[in-house]
C-alpha cells in the first residue's frame, strides 16, 4: 500500500516546516564543505601535497556515496528524524575532532566517517518532505532546499577565510561544529509536531508496484544511464568546488584566502540556476528534458572557458560559476524531482540515495581526476576534460528522454 498525503498543512506549519527542513541541510553543508574550502590554507599549513590533502575530501564522497543506497534504503523503514538527528551530530563530533589534527591520514579516516554521517541526512529528508507535503509543495520546498545548501555553501567559503585571517583554520571546523549540534537539537525537538501523528492519507491499492524490487524498479524505469548522469553531474559539480581556490592561486597568483573568498560567488548562481531548472522543467514537464537543455548550456560554457582561462580571472570565475551551477540545476532533477516519481513504489528514500550516490561517485573521482591531470597536464588539458563531460551528459540525458516520458506517463 502507498500512502499519498491529501491534506495540506497551514501556512503557518508549512513554513516551520521547510524551515526546518533548510535548516537541517544548510548546517550539513556548513559541516562537509569547510575541509574543501579549508583545503588550500591545510596544505600550507601542514606542508603536504594537494593530491595527500585531497584525500581526505575523497574519502568523505566516497564514503558518502557508499552510505547513501545504505542510507536511502533504510530512510523508507527508520523514522527519519531520529536519523537525521544522529547524522547531524556525529558529523558535528567529527568536525571537532578534525580541529585538534595534525597528522592527515588520521583526518582523512575521521573526514571520510563524516562523509558517511552526512550520507544519513539527504535520504530521510526527502522521504519526510515527499510524505509530509503534497506534490507541489514538494517541488517548491526542494527547489528551497537546494537554495539553502547553496546559502550555507557562500558562508562557508566567506566564513573559512575570515576563521584562517582570525586564528587559523581549525577554527573553521570548531564553529560548524557548535551549529551541528544545535541545529540536530532544535530539528529533534521542532520537527516532532509533524511526526506525532500520521496525516490523513488516500490508500491505494498498488500492491503488485509495492513489491517491485528495487533493481527491477532501476532497469525498469530507465535509470541506469541517469546513474551514469550523476556520476558525470557530480564530477563537474564538486570538482570545480574544491580545486577551484587552487586554480585561482596557482594560475592568477592570489592569497589563499582571496581564492577562497572567490569561490563563493558559485553558489550565488546556484540559487538562479535551481529556480531556472525548475521553471524550464514547468514547460518541458521530462527531468531529462530539462537537464539536457541544462547541460547544453554547461557545455557551452566550458568551451568558453578554454581560451580565456588563463588570461581573463574574472571571465574564467563566471563561467565555472556557470558550469557548477547549471550541475546544480541538473542535481535538482536527478535527486529531487526523479525520486518523487518512486513515491507509489514507497521507494522515494532508496531511489533518492541511490542517485545521490551515484552523484558523489562522480565526486570523489572527479577530486582525485582534476588534481592529477592539473597537476601532470596543466589546467588547460583540466578544462578540455570539463567539455568532454559535459557534452556526454548532453548527450545521454537526449538519448533518453523519450524512454523517461514512457515511465512517468504511467504516474
Amino acid at each position: 500500500m502507498s500512502r499519498i498525503a491529501t491534506t495540506s498543512l497551514t501556512k503557518r506549519q508549512l513554513i516551520i516546516f521547510i524551515t526546518l527542513c533548510c535548516l537541517v541541510y544548510f548546517t550539513s553543508y556548513l559541516t562537509r564543505l569547510n575541509y574543501g574550502a579549508a583545503i588550500s590554507e591545510i596544505v600550507n599549513s601542514l606542508q603536504i601535497t594537494n593530491q595527500l590533502a585531497g584525500m581526505a575530501v575523497i574519502g568523505s564522497f566516497i564514503a558518502y556515496g557508499i552510505g547513501q543506497p545504505v542510507f536511502g534504503f533504510l530512510g523508507d523503514i527508520l523514522k527519519p528524524r531520529h536519523m537525521i538527528f544522529a547524522g547531524l551530530t556525529a558529523s558535528a563530533i567529527c568536525n571537532l575532532l578534525i580541529s585538534f589534527m595534525s597528522n592527515i591520514y588520521l583526518m582523512t579516516f575521521i573526514w571520510s566517517l563524516n562523509g558517511l554521517f552526512q550520507a544519513m541526512l539527504w535520504p530521510p529528508l526527502v522521504r519526510i518532505m515527499a510524505q509530509t507535503l503534497p506534490a507541489s509543495n514538494y517541488r517548491k520546498a526542494s527547489v528551497s532546499v537546494v537554495a539553502a545548501a547553496s546559502v550555507g555553501t557562500i558562508l562557508v567559503y566567506l566564513l573559512v577565510p575570515v576563521c584562517i585571517w582570525i586564528s587559523g583554520w581549525r577554527l573553521s571546523f570548531i564553529i560548524p561544529a557548535v551549529a551541528g549540534v544545535v541545529v540536530a537539537l532544535v530539528w529533534f525537538v521542532r520537527i516532532k509536531e509533524f511526526t506525532a501523528h500520521q496525516p490523513i492519507v488516500e490508500e491505494k491499492s498498488i500492491e503488485p508496484r509495492a513489491l517491485t524490487k528495487t533493481s527491477t524498479l532501476l532497469i525498469s524505469a530507465g535509470l541506469m544511464p541517469i546513474l551514469l548522469v550523476a556520476v558525470f553531474q557530480g564530477a563537474l559539480r564538486d570538482g570545480i568546488t574544491t580545486w577551484m581556490p587552487t586554480y585561482i592561486q596557482d594560475v592568477y597568483e592570489m592569497g589563499t584566502s582571496l581564492s577562497i573568498v572567490s569561490t563563493a560567488v558559485l553558489p550565488v548562481f546556484t540559487i538562479l540556476s535551481v529556480n531556472f531548472a525548475r521553471s524550464v522543467q514547468r514547460t518541458a514537464k521530462n527531468e531529462l528534458k530539462t537537464s539536457t537543455f541544462i547541460w547544453g548550456i554547461s557545455l557551452l560554457a566550458t568551451i568558453f572557458l578554454i581560451p580565456v582561462f588563463s588570461s581573463h580571472a574574472v571571465m574564467s570565475i563566471i563561467l565555472m560559476a556557470t558550469i557548477t551551477s547549471c550541475m546544480s540545476g541538473i542535481n535538482l532533477m536527478l535527486v529531487s524531482y526523479i525520486p518523487l516519481h518512486f513515491a507509489k513504489f514507497g521507494r522515494v528514500s532508496t531511489i533518492s540515495g541511490i542517485l545521490n550516490s551515484f552523484t558523489y561517485i562522480g565526486s570523489a573521482l572527479s577530486i582525485l581526476g582534476i588534481a592529477t591531470i592539473s597537476d601532470h597536464f596543466g589546467w588547460k588539458a583540466t578544462i578540455i576534460s570539463w567539455s568532454v563531460i559535459a557534452f556526454a551528459g548532453t548527450f545521454i540525458c537526449a538519448l533518453y528522454i523519450r524512454s523517461w516520458r514512457k515511465f512517468t506517463d504511467g504516474d
